[in-house]
């Protein structure tokens, strides 16, 4: 049985603060292991931009909130970053969250918690980012973004900008138990 060595990073703390170091190392990691899918939860579109810029000639999807998210017609997706993504080729999905959809609606009118939203905790048993990345690699690959079989590397956060990446192996949502997380490339220890 072969086995080899792989460093992962821990942030002593989530959030924001990590995103520049991560996408740093999520660079580096990407060209040491020749991956060409980048997937990247961005709200505002800011840590999308970043990224656009970084992984430019790379197949790169922000993923962002669905319109409507926080107030009805309205996006979070702020025109400039909205312009610098795709300026730098990168693609912008905006779609429900493949964790949360309509149950999100029954446990609030009913409260009652659907299965989604259990598997959603417990990914967050890792951590905030854990659980994105997961959710923007189903929804990615649901709008056919990324491609089935190549393992992607996925960037997520906790609130704003980014503190975890993981290597996943790919998954539609229908096919949800398939997907799976194959390295730990960084995230925040304490969340």
């Amino acid at each position: 049985m072969e086995s080899h060595a792989k460093k992962a990073v821990y942030f002593s703390e989530a959030g924001e603060q990590n995103t520049d170091v991560l996408l740093q190392i999520v660079k580096e990691y990407v060209n040491k292991e020749n991956i060409s899918n980048i997937i990247v939860a961005s709200s505002t579109g800011e840590t999308g931009a970043k990224v656009a810029k970084i992984f430019k000639g790379k197949n790169t999807v922000i993923v962002t909130h669905c319109h409507g998210f926080e107030q009805p017609n309205k996006s979070e997706l702020q025109e400039r970053f909205k312009q610098e993504i795709l300026v730098n080729g990168a693609k912008i999905f905006t779609g429900t969250h493949a964790l949360s959809s309509a149950e999100r609606a029954i446990r609030n009118t009913f409260g009652t918690l659907e299965p989604l939203e259990l598997i959603s905790y417990t990914l967050r048993l890792m951590g905030q980012g854990t659980k994105v990345c997961v959710e923007i690699t189903l929804m990615a690959m649901d709008a056919g973004l990324i491609p089935a079989g190549q393992d992607v590397v996925a960037v997520g956060g906790t609130g704003s900008g980014a503190d975890t990446a993981l290597r996943i192996k790919p998954a539609n949502a229908a096919r949800f138990f398939d997907l799976k997380i194959k390295e730990v490339i960084a995230k925040p220890s304490n969340f």
